[in-house]
């Protein structure tokens, strides 16, 4: 049992780190989002309340026998409403003293006197209390796991016409009764279905784990449940970039943990050094970090210089003085991103081999030399891509074979850095122009954004903006109904027995 419990002592550390590792990314939702996300999912909620399906009311009282059908949702008041964090991992939906309008179809017959026509009604004092439990799913993603409802109405109404108008209302309030309950029966069902599937699939659309371009992934599974304040949601996403020609491919994270502190704008998200190392070393694994240049595309002034530099070994190859140069630009290790408040750069080391390309022979190497460049990165968001601009701002190169080989490159300094600012800098903001999704919910975007540097990771924080209502988005992804779920809506509906009112 000793050693045991020293065996479990001395694990207990590497588990602890294991279950708690630090995020490569982090969003934090504030009340003033929350507040936002309350006001588009109020609209969705009386759409559902809208299409709510009430049974069918049939059945007698001594002489008189009713069928009360075709029961239809006209109008809804939810002026009082609330949605709130409840800590640890809840929302808290909360509707008081709504009004729901009501119009439907009367069958009444009474002794010979046979009526129909329809009916309208208000229910008031409607109170609906809705917690919605968050928590990460097995794929790692969002989901509403759980949801408790309560609602109950104060009072209804309907206001009767017609040739029995006195005895519709001698027996209004057995009737009223029977609709009540069968109202307050549905509201809790509909928004149970709009919430654990509708709102679902509306998370379905945040990426997990996608494809970036050709080369590389992302993966933006949720490390654990979203912790939830007073005040905020947050979510700690892997934030881990992958090669796809290894998938399987873990980078252990050695960076600090994105700390956020802000709750002046809606949302925040955090991306620390991890973020960025991953995906450099996943385009370094996918080897696609080289860039080729040869004949025309070599600016003349850089091969003028060149062959000059290197005319010693072109007059000994005198067949291959006209052949066109070729500059290969390998990068040497993967680069690494380090974020300090004064902002944001990248170390590169590389190599340059510069050769003679004549035709039908193999090529000739005139030079290797190695390159260490310090590249500036301006990081913004567009739209809800995550996009990095890249500057030079440091430039050296040195020989790999002697000192005074280095000295002798010293002329190459200038011009090499030029070639690098005009030509390969572009080429390589190209490639990063499309930038990487920030997992978000579709229909839902990002506005005034600011970027903020700290030591060892950044912040960006925003406003939301609903590009698209949450309707909208859930018709487009929402789920194809099962036989189960098509037989279940065609059951028999249930008459009310008046003695179990």
């Amino acid at each position: 049992m000793a050693a045991g419990g020293c065996l479990l002592l001395l694990l207990l550390p590497s588990l602890v780190t294991a279950s708690h590792s630090p995020p490569g990314c982090k969003i934090r939702i504030t009340s003033k989002g929350l507040d936002l996300v309350k006001q588009e999912g109020l609209r969705f909620v009386e759409q559902e309340l809208q299409n709510i399906t009430v049974s069918d009311l049939h059945g007698n009282e001594g002489q008189f026998q009713y069928n009360i059908s075709q029961v239809k949702v006209t109008d809804l008041q939810l002026a009082f409403s609330d949605l709130n964090f409840q800590p640890q991992q809840h929302l808290v939906f909360n509707i008081s003293n709504a009004s729901i309008s009501l119009r439907f179809r009367r069958q009444l017959l009474y002794w010979f006197f046979y009526d129909i026509g329809s009916i309208n009604a208000s229910a008031d004092g409607v109170h609906i209390y809705t917690v919605l439990q968050l928590a990460k799913d097995e794929a790692g993603r969002l989901k509403i796991s759980n949801m408790t409802c309560n609602a109950s109405i104060a009072r209804m109404h309907a206001g009767f016409s017609g040739t029995l108008r006195k005895v519709y209302e001698f027996l209004s309030t057995f009737i009223v009764t029977g609709m009540r309950f069968l109202l307050s029966q549905q509201i809790c069902p509909s928004l149970e279905h709009a919430s654990l599937v509708l709102l679902n699939s509306l998370l379905d659309t945040v990426p997990v784990r996608n494809y970036v371009d050709e080369h590389i992934g992302i993966d933006y599974s949720l490390l654990r449940d979203p912790s939830i304040t007073t005040d905020t949601l947050e979510l700690d996403f892997k934030g881990m970039f992958f090669p796809r020609v290894r998938e399987d491919q873990e980078l252990e994270n050695h960076a600090v943990e994105p700390v956020i502190k802000e709750t002046e704008r809606m949302v925040y998200v955090a991306f620390s050094e991890y973020f960025f190392d991953s995906a450099m070393h996943s385009y370094f694994q996918a080897g696609v970090l080289t860039i080729e240049l040869q004949g025309e595309k070599v600016p003349k002034d850089l091969e003028v210089l060149l062959r000059a530099t290197f005319f010693g070994t072109i007059f000994m190859l005198s067949p291959s003085v006209d052949a066109p140069l070729r500059l290969v630009l390998q990068v040497s290790a993967p680069p690494r991103c380090t974020i300090k408040p004064s902002g944001t750069s990248v170390s590169v080391s590389a190599f340059l081999n510069i050769s003679l390309v004549p035709p039908d022979r193999p090529p000739v190497q005139l030079s290797s030399m190695a390159m260490e460049t310090k590249l500036s990165a301006k990081v913004f968001l567009q739209g809800k891509a995550l996009r990095v601009q890249l500057d030079l701002r440091r430039f050296r190169i040195y020989s790999k074979q002697s000192a005074l080989e280095s000295l002798a490159l010293f002329s190459l300094q200038a011009p090499l850095k030029t070639l690098l600012q005009l030509t390969i800098m572009p080429i390589i903001n190209e490639r990063t122009k499309k930038g990487v999704q920030i997992p978000l919910p579709e229909g839902m975007d990002f506005t005034r954004e600011v970027v903020t540097n700290h030591a060892g990771f950044l912040t960006v924080g925003a406003d939301l903006h609903f590009s698209k209502g949450l309707r909208e988005v859930i018709e487009k992804y929402r789920p194809v109904p099962t036989a189960a779920a098509y037989s279940s809506s065609q059951s028999a509906e249930p008459s009310l027995d008046p003695s179990s009112l």
